[in-house]
Parts: structure tokens; sequence; C-alpha cells
């Protein structure tokens, strides 16, 4: 018999299933160069189980101590109250993080329901409708607190929840596991590039070395895609949400993108001219022959394509960020924009070919994996997003499904 457990199950206001939250909204919390670790709400992403570190801020110990009211502990859900109300994560296990503004922590209460489930039913498209449905405010949305009690909860039986979560948290955490790997991978590369390149001083170099700009040994590609002149095309589409959100692209059919795109295949490597103090670099996949980019994307090309993986590592390190940043127009911070022929006069070490060889024999690889990792994570989201309501809904019986 199916089983809908949006219409055959006791529905509870979420206020009821809480023991405790966690708000620290209200004033301004004072920060220090270093500390304990403050997040904001772009650490807190749909996409993501844990939150992630990307432009925090730092609190001192006294701070950290004295001004908060509490703080979050393992199992938590964040939920972003302001900007893109509703995302939510868990709080890992240690903690090593405060909030502050513009989110709060919900304790879910055990006895009444099972935390994961929780969770998962947080992320589902019905209580995001009701999320979405009740935001005010029309520049910058937000969900006022006491609008808690108005998200109601379905609760089946103990062991039905058991299932739905367990299963949403397993596929999440071995996507997360991916992302670990992947992170550690790109450091890795990173370091080995900057160890070898970035800490050689140009009066010391082999003689079998030379100084060269990237335009000599790349060039910047601007192959135009106009999606009102192919409509009905299932493009793959690197844009800077994309990669924002998730660093994988999006499938869409040409008819819903407005603006034209840079083609690009697997031989291109780009980085974002748009705000580069922001660091948006990006090596595609291209697993279809429809690939574009937003065209607030540099592409290149290197010139010999053997040397592909050295110049996506030099556009990776930190001397291009810091040329990057030192290149760019307009007034504003968050409209800055990098000239791309201007990054072309960039000045690079050019190793001799055994050693452009043995670096590629190292970094090459890692790329490689990267690449899988990030493929693999995109399927298992989508089985666990498209398991999710089929599991609610009663499609697919809960039981059925083995870890």
């Amino acid at each position: 018999m199916r089983f809908n457990l949006w219409e055959d199950c006791n529905r509870v206001p979420l206020t009821e299933l809480l023991s405790f939250v966690v708000d620290n909204r209200g004033k301004t919390v004072p920060t220090a160069p270093s500390g304990h670790k403050l997040i904001a709400t772009n650490c807190v992403t749909n996409n993501a189980l844990f939150p992630v570190y990307e432009k925090i801020r730092y609190l001192s110990e006294e701070t950290y101590q004295t001004w908060f009211r509490a703080h979050p502990i393992p199992g938590d859900i964040l939920f972003v109250n302001k900007g893109t109300p509703g995302r939510v994560c868990l709080v890992p296990d240690p903690v090593d993080f405060c909030i502050a503004q513009d989110m709060i922590a919900l304790r879910a209460d055990e006895s009444k329901i099972y935390p994961k489930y929780l969770f998962a039913v947080l992320r589902s498209r019905e209580i995001q409708q009701q999320i979405y449905n009740t935001n005010v405010g029309d520049v910058i949305p937000h969900f006022k607190k006491q609008f808690l009690d108005q998200l109601l909860i379905p609760i089946p039986e103990r062991s039905i929840q058991e299932s739905i979560g367990d299963l949403y948290y397993v596929l999440s955490l071995k996507a997360e596991r991916n992302k670990k790997i992947n992170d550690n991978l790109e450091q890795q590369a990173h370091a080995i590039y900057h160890e070898r390149f970035e800490t050689v001083s140009p009066n010391d170099l082999p003689s079998d070395w030379r100084i060269v700009t990237l335009g000599e040994v790349a060039t910047i590609s601007n192959k135009s895609f106009n999606p009102l002149k192919e409509p009905e095309i299932l493009l793959e589409h690197y844009s800077i949400p994309a990669f924002d959100e998730a660093r994988f692209p999006v499938f869409e059919l040409s008819t819903s993108i407005k603006s034209n795109k840079f083609i690009i295949d697997a031989s291109c490597f780009m980085i974002s001219k748009l705000n580069p103090t922001t660091k948006r670099v990006w090596k595609p996949y291209c697993l279809t022959r429809n690939a574009v980019c937003s065209t607030e994307f540099i592409v290149y090309k290197a010139k010999d394509k053997t040397i592909t993986d050295f110049l996506y590592s030099v556009i990776d390190s930190n001397s291009f960020s810091d040329f990057m940043c030192s290149h760019v127009t307009g007034s504003t911070g968050s409209r800055q924009r990098t000239t791309p022929s201007d990054t072309l006069s960039y000045e690079l070490i050019l190793p001799s070919g055994d050693e452009l060889a043995e670096f590629q024999s190292l970094v090459s690889p890692m790329y490689a994996q990267i690449r899988i990792n990030a493929i693999e994570n995109d399927r298992l989201k989508r089985l666990r997003d498209s398991l999710l309501p089929k599991l609610m809904s009663g499609e697919i019986d809960v039981f059925t499904i083995q870890l």
C-alpha cells in the first residue's frame, strides 16, 4: 500500500519538535584578526552536508566566551534566515565555529523526531516552498523566527524516519568525503607548483629554463554561442553561480539562457575575471559536446596542449591571483573585473621539458582524480535529491532501500 508522508501522516509545527534554538542575532559581533571562526550565511549551502569555510571572520577568546547567548553543538541544524532563507546544513563534530547574524541553529528533540530525518525534510521541496512562500522583504528576503511554527513536519513511525534520515545522510556524507579528497588534492597540486616554481628566483634559473609571458604559451578563446539562435539544445553550462554553489556545471536548455556564452572543450582552462579577489579557477569536465561557460570567465588554451595542466597550475597560483587583483577596473568591489588581454602579459617561469614532464606526472593524476570525484559527487547528489521526494510521497518504499 502506498504511504504518502505529506498526506497520510500527522504534521506537527516545527517549533514543537525542537528542544532548543541557538539565536545570537540582534547585534553585530566584534571580530578579530584571528581566533575562533565566525561563519556567515555564505557558508551554508543545500549542496553540502556541513558548513563550507569561505570568507570567514574570526573572534577573540574573550568574545567567544562572553558575547554569545549559546553555541551550536554537534548534530544541530543550521538554518539561514536572511538572504536565501531556508538553506540548512548540519553542525559537525567537533564544532569549530560560531554563528551570529542571519542564521540560527535548531536542536531537534530526539524524543519526538529523528534529527537526521528532520534535516532531510527541511531540505525537501515542500518545506523549501513553504519557506519561500513565507519570506518577507522585497530586496533582501528574510524568514522570521516566529514563522517556524508555520512549517508543518510530517511525523511517520520512527523506523521510517530513521530509514529516510540515514539514507539522506549517508549519500550526503559520501559526497562530503569526496569533496574533502578533492580539496586535499587541489592543495597538494597548488603546493607542488609553489615549491617548484614560485620560490625560484628569476636570477637563479637553470640554463634551460626561461621567463615567458602567458601570451607566449597560451591563447584566449572567445568563440561565442548565441542561445537565441540555437533553441532547444541541452547545454552543459559553467556559470559563476554553478561554481559557487557546487563547482559543477548545470544542464539546461538554451531557451532558458538569455545571454551569449563562450564555447569550451576539455582542452580549456579558465578563471573568472569578475571580482578576482574571489578566486574561481576551473578545469571544465566537458561531459557533453555542448559545453559553454559564462563570459565572466577568461578561457585559455595552451598553444602546446601537452602543458595544459602546467598552465592550469599557473593560473591557480598565488602569484597569478595577485596579478589579477592588481589589474582590475571598476570602482566597487562587487563589480571589479580584470581585462582578459592584460593577463597575457603575466610573466611565468617555463622550465625545461624534462622538468615539465616530471611536474605533470605528479599533478595530472591529481587533476584526473578530482574530475572523477566531482562527477561521482554529482551522481550522489542527484540520487539523493531524486530519492527524497519519492520516499516522502511513497513512490518508493523506504524499506526496499539498502545502504
